[in-house]
């Protein structure tokens, strides 16, 4: 293989990995810059994500029936989460919010295995997607390359939505001055049940997505919990362009780290975790203390 083809090989891999990572944190800021609740569940819907878009592909046999069902179940079950549980604490101690969301991590992770049993489950991609195509010359994972074009696009839409849309609106007033909002008539209620439904979608997103590169497996929320934590860091808490880059750049260091010093591919990516809160403390893109 030229160096070329490697280099080319090795980037669109770090853009697909990248996706899967955005898919996290991008739901975990979004979660933390308008209710400002660290979800430590999130590993958990994620793998939730996985093994419920392996029960929807195997009842009927359509993988993007699938893609599409799992964020969606998931992202009820969250909004029903929030709604029935979360919203008792909001007059509380911030802890409260740590406890709570890790007693779901644990529930969550006990349910899967109840339900699905302790084995990884195989989840096939669909025929379209199973193939290669050649970049110069050298044969890549057509899924490999819909992971990457799926993060552009859902990026691209969460962007426009935030943007663009009345909700977004809605949502970025309440992130940035909730009681304003809550005294213009603004259902904050409503809005932070609504976000916390798609921060759990996304994550399942990144479930049913990942599961047929490393299968549905009960490890799973342990494998990604923290990944998703450093790019918030990273990126800022609160900050979607942050979660963006930091997905980005943790993409990037896990993948040619793994590739030319895999030894010390951990070490890197926490390290470039560290470089960032040395020169900026709140994140790249997060607010200065």
């Amino acid at each position: 293989m030229s160096t070329l083809a490697l280099l080319l090989s090795q980037f669109v891999d770090a853009l697909s990995q990248s996706a899967l990572l955005f898919f996290l944190g991008v739901g975990l800021t979004l979660i933390f810059g308008l209710m400002r609740i660290v979800n430590f569940a999130h590993g958990a819907l994620y793998m939730l994500g996985a093994f419920v878009g392996y029960s929807l592909g195997t009842w009927s046999g359509n993988y993007w029936l699938a893609l599409a069902g799992a964020p969606l179940l998931v992202g009820l079950f969250g909004t029903a989460f929030e709604f029935s549980i979360l919203r008792r604490l909001y007059r509380r101690d911030a802890h409260a919010f740590l406890m709570v969301t890790f007693g779901l991590a644990l529930v969550v992770g006990e349910a899967v295995r109840l339900t699905w049993g302790s084995d990884a489950l195989k989840v096939a991609a669909p025929p379209v997607l199973s193939g290669v195509v050649f970049l110069l010359d050298e044969p890549f994972p057509v899924y490999r390359l819909f992971l990457a074009a799926t993060g552009i696009v859902v990026a691209v839409a969460i962007w426009q939505f935030l943007e663009r849309s009345r909700l977004g609106l809605l949502i970025r007033a309440t992130s940035q001055n909730a009681d304003m909002a809550n005294a213009l008539g603004v259902d904050i209620k409503l809005i932070r049940s609504c976000v916390f439904g798609i921060g759990c979608g996304l994550a399942a997103l990144g479930g049913v997505l990942a599961a047929p590169l490393v299968t549905a497996s009960n490890g799973m929320a342990a494998t990604v919990i923290i990944d998703a934590f450093v790019i918030v860091i990273i990126g800022g808490m609160g900050s979607f362009l942050g979660s963006l880059i930091g997905a980005l750049l943790i993409g990037f260091v896990q993948v040619f780290g793994n590739y030319y010093a895999p030894d010390f591919a951990l070490a890197f990516m926490y390290l470039v975790m560290l470089a960032v809160l040395v020169v900026r403390p709140g994140g790249l893109l997060g607010k200065e203390a």
